[in-house]
């Protein structure tokens, strides 16, 4: 793969790294524990503010497995195996590292 083209998934992969952090930091800095007081909160507020906060969990764990991703491919860059299959070792298809650069594996290894 061609260094500029390598440069240019660097780059996309650096912008989404900052945008994972940032996320993640507004994501904490704005959950709250869920209020179990039940004179204060009725059980379907409370039960709501539960799931609510369940699912700001699971998406903060997908945000920073996405991280690690993002973090490994650019490593991959670093050591020249950047598009490469970590699994066969064929070049990756351009196609699918435009839909999601921090793949680690080629389609077929991927099934």
């Amino acid at each position: 793969m061609e260094k500029i083209i390598i440069e240019q998934f660097r780059q996309k992969l650096l912008d989404l790294k900052t945008e994972l952090k940032v996320r993640e930091e507004y994501a904490n800095a704005n959950s709250e524990p869920v209020e179990l007081d039940q004179a204060k909160v009725g059980r379907l507020s409370r039960m709501d503010a539960m799931q609510a906060r369940q699912i700001v969990l699971e998406t903060s764990r997908r945000r920073k497995e996405q991280l690690l991703r993002v973090q490994a491919a650019l490593r991959r860059i670093e050591l020249n195996g950047f598009g490469y299959c970590v699994q066969c070792d064929t070049a990756m298809d351009i196609r699918r590292l435009n839909v999601d650069p921090s793949h680690a594996k080629c389609i077929q290894c991927a099934d």
